[in-house]
Parts: C-alpha cells; sequence; structure tokens
C-alpha cells in the first residue's frame, strides 16, 4: 500500500505521465489509463478479500466480492472526487457489495471455511473455538482483527483501507482480543 518509491511511466491519452503517488496513479486510472487501474487493483485486491470475508466468512464469496468491487470501481472510478482517498473509497464499495451479498446468503458460515481451517487443526477443538469467537464478533472488530492477523497489514494499511485513525484501529484490535479471550476462557480453551 505504499506508494511507489520509483517513478513508473504510464500512457495516458497520447502522452506519457510520470507517476509515482498513489493519487497519481488514481488520477491516470480515472483518465483511463488500464495499467494504472492494474496496479490499484494488484495493491488492493488482497485486502478487499480479506475485508469481504471478515463480513461474509467465507473465502469463495470474499474472492466474488472482491472482483465485483474492481469491476463496480472500474466503472465509477471517473466520479472520485478525492484521489487520496481510494482505498477508503474502495472499501465501502467491497463492504456494501459484500453486505448485499450477506443478506442474500443470510448465514455466516467461518466455522467451516477451508481458508481458516489449518491444516495443523488441533483435536481438542481449539481452533474450532477460535473460529467461533471470531465469527461471533461484531464486524467492525472481526474487520481490523482478520486485515491485521490473517492479511498481515499494519495499522498505517488498515487506517487506509477503513478511513479510521489508528487509534481507533488500535482501540478496536484491544476490545476485540478482549473479547475473543473472554470467549474462548468462557470455553475452556486458553
Amino acid at each position: 500500500m505504499e506508494a511507489d518509491s520509483a517513478r513508473n511511466n504510464v500512457k495516458v491519452g497520447s502522452r506519457h505521465v510520470s507517476v509515482s503517488t498513489e493519487s497519481e496513479i488514481v488520477e491516470a486510472a480515472c483518465n483511463g489509463d488500464v495499467n494504472s487501474f492494474g496496479k490499484l487493483y494488484e495493491r488492493y485486491y488482497t485486502a478487499m478479500v480479506w475485508l469481504a470475508y471478515s463480513i461474509l466468512a467465507d473465502s469463495n464469496l470474499a474472492e466474488d466480492v472482491a472482483q465485483e468491487t474492481f469491476a463496480v470501481a472500474c466503472s465509477e472510478l471517473i466520479r472520485l472526487k478525492q484521489p487520496e482517498k481510494f482505498a477508503n473509497w474502495l472499501a465501502a464499495i467491497c463492504r456494501n457489495v459484500a453486505c448485499r451479498m450477506a443478506k442474500q446468503r443470510k448465514k455466516e458460515v467461518l466455522i467451516n471455511d477451508p481458508l481458516v481451517v489449518s491444516e495443523r487443526s488441533n483435536d481438542d477443538g481449539h481452533e474450532k473455538a477460535v473460529r467461533e469467537a471470531i465469527s461471533n464478533l461484531p464486524t467492525p472488530y472481526r474487520e481490523v482483527l482478520i486485515l491485521r492477523y490473517y492479511n498481515d497489514m499494519n495499522y498505517e494499511q488498515i487506517a487506509s483501507i477503513l478511513g479510521i485513525c489508528i487509534s481507533k484501529i488500535k482501540g478496536r484490535l484491544f476490545r476485540a482480543r478482549r473479547k475473543l479471550g473472554k470467549y474462548l476462557k468462557q470455553k475452556g480453551v486458553e
């Protein structure tokens, strides 16, 4: 998610433009540069999958949502007024698509999702309890928890995607971990 450190040349219309910052990449994409949109896709696809996963709890559906998110973003990119807020705008599209799909689906199935089930599952039910605990978290806590620990994003990246300040992310992660701990203690898993 960091801005490209080396400048890249992209073709916009009949001219080549030097692109280095995220805003410049977004602006180039808004002006019809397919390569710039491709860079944005590469940069944010995985984060959108995990964001959708935090809502749907299904890895296959989350990938579908991420694809649809970029399809919508491609057609709506011209309407983006603040290129520097691209990640937040994209996350809002992703949430809307995922929520619409969740309403159609009506039930989360995180517990049986192969994306989360480890090949090293313990027979004692520890991982099942963790998956249950995560699925029972409110969406804002699930979002930050999954982006942080499953997608390995840092606080700045999560802030960019969710459009919230780092202190809120830290607070949500703290509360999410506390709720997980409490749930697991109730289940006798420590």
